[in-house]
């Protein structure tokens, strides 16, 4: 089956296959998600798809269930300590919400105490909550740098993300060696010389 024809037969259905597909379940919707890209569900490798494709969606989606304050809020420590904390190449994967592809790469988090610090393998966990969700790179980093800022209240943070999208890699533009690079500075971070430190030491 062309593209082109596939395209139309996803672009257009009928107002009674809406009506159903409403109350269709999710293992529903994708056992016929397979059938409109020209495939036959009923098919021995296809049988159980649509069930581990909703199994995989509720793993790869959890984030929407989790708050920041709950991974953050119990691990937080009184100390005199206000030199800068960083943890580096966090790994991390997530789903970009335009095409539905993954996009995976490191996560760079620091941030200065102002009285009280955070247990270290919290920040990993934090990562986990923002990337398990349909995102933009550019908006997950901002959330992760607001969140730390407002819930530890540190004199500033500073988050970096470097992730390579399959978005690009295997569709559309096709570059596979492209990587995508950001970061959200908030506080004493947004000052020239606490950035540079910041970037020098990633490096």
């Amino acid at each position: 089956m062309k593209a082109i024809e596939i395209s139309q037969r996803m672009s257009q259905p009928q107002q009674n296959e809406l009506t159903d597909l409403q109350h269709a379940s999710f293992e529903d919707l994708v056992r016929e998600m397979i059938a409109r890209v020209g495939e036959d569900p009923s098919r021995e490798g296809l049988v159980a798809t649509p069930r581990r494709v909703v199994k995989s969606m509720e793993f790869l989606t959890h984030g929407y269930s989790q708050r920041p304050a709950d991974v953050l809020n119990g691990a937080l420590f009184t100390v005199d300590y206000d030199e800068m904390v960083i943890v580096k190449d966090i790994e991390m994967f997530s789903m970009c919400e335009h095409h539905m592809l993954p996009f995976f790469g490191k996560v760079h988090i620091a941030y200065i105490p102002n009285g009280k610090v955070i247990g270290l393998s919290k920040l990993p966990r934090l990562v986990e909550v923002f990337a398990r969700r349909l995102q933009v790179q550019e908006r997950m980093t901002t959330q992760l740098a607001e969140a730390i800022q407002e819930i530890i209240e540190p004199q500033g943070v500073g988050v970096v993300i470097e992730a390579r999208h399959l978005c690009m890699m295997m569709r559309g533009v096709e570059k596979q060696h492209s990587a995508a690079i950001t970061s959200s500075m908030l506080g004493v971070f947004r000052q020239q010389e606490t950035r540079n430190e910041f970037l020098s030491l990633l490096r």
